[in-house]
């Protein structure tokens, strides 16, 4: 499910157990874990309001993604036919909607543990392998990262071998394919709606 594996992602940035076998850390791995950090001390931030802890949260997140290059995986060959004003658009609303969908959940996820599995750096991209360790089973997770400037940052999550962009990419073409980009906005828009509707009822 889209709830768990996002979920996963971001119990991987709050609770990091370090790997036994004394990984080397790179400025890759260092960087993950400056973000670690923050989340680490937001969620145990008994005192923080929800809302305020939600916005420092979606401050760190943000911070460590590339929701740009994120979103040219996601949408492919219909990214390079998209006019600047699109694909800007794209890139708010896709970063609405994950937060949308999955931020408000972190908080239910604290006690989970995440151990380091490996890491690859090749150049200006990287590979972070870890591992959710859960009652029921440990959860392999991937990163993947790239270089922009001095900072390392994710534009890709891969859970349970599941790519968290090829899930949106066949997703979205589809639409694409039916209704254009002015549709794939207009469907955005409304499960963002509908998902912040369905959170303030929570």
């Amino acid at each position: 499910m889209k709830f768990k594996r996002f979920a996963a992602i971001l119990l991987v940035l709050g609770m990091v157990v370090p790997a036994a076998w004394g990984l080397a850390a790179t400025a890759a791995m260092d960087q993950v874990q400056q973000t670690v950090d923050g989340v680490i001390a937001t969620l145990r931030d008994k005192g923080m309001e929800s809302e305020a802890r939600r916005q420092k949260l979606t401050g760190l997140i943000r911070a460590r993604f590339d929701f740009e290059t994120m979103s040219q995986w996601v949408l492919g060959p219909a990214w390079r036919k998209a006019d600047t004003t699109e694909k800007s658009r794209f890139i708010a609303l896709f970063s609405d909607l994950l937060e949308a969908t999955y931020l408000g959940r972190i908080e239910a996820y604290t006690d989970e543990k995440v151990s380091y599995a490996g890491e690859k750096v090749e150049g200006e991209r990287a590979q972070i392998d870890t591992f959710v360790l859960t009652a029921g089973a440990d959860i392999p997770i991937t990163y993947k990262l790239v270089l922009r400037g001095d900072q390392w940052l994710v534009y890709d999550v891969i859970i349970e071998e599941i790519s968290l962009v090829r899930n949106y990419r066949s997703t979205y073409n589809e639409i694409i394919r039916r209704e254009g980009m002015s549709g794939l906005f207009t469907r955005m828009e409304e499960k963002i709606r509908e998902l912040k509707a369905t959170e303030g009822q929570g």
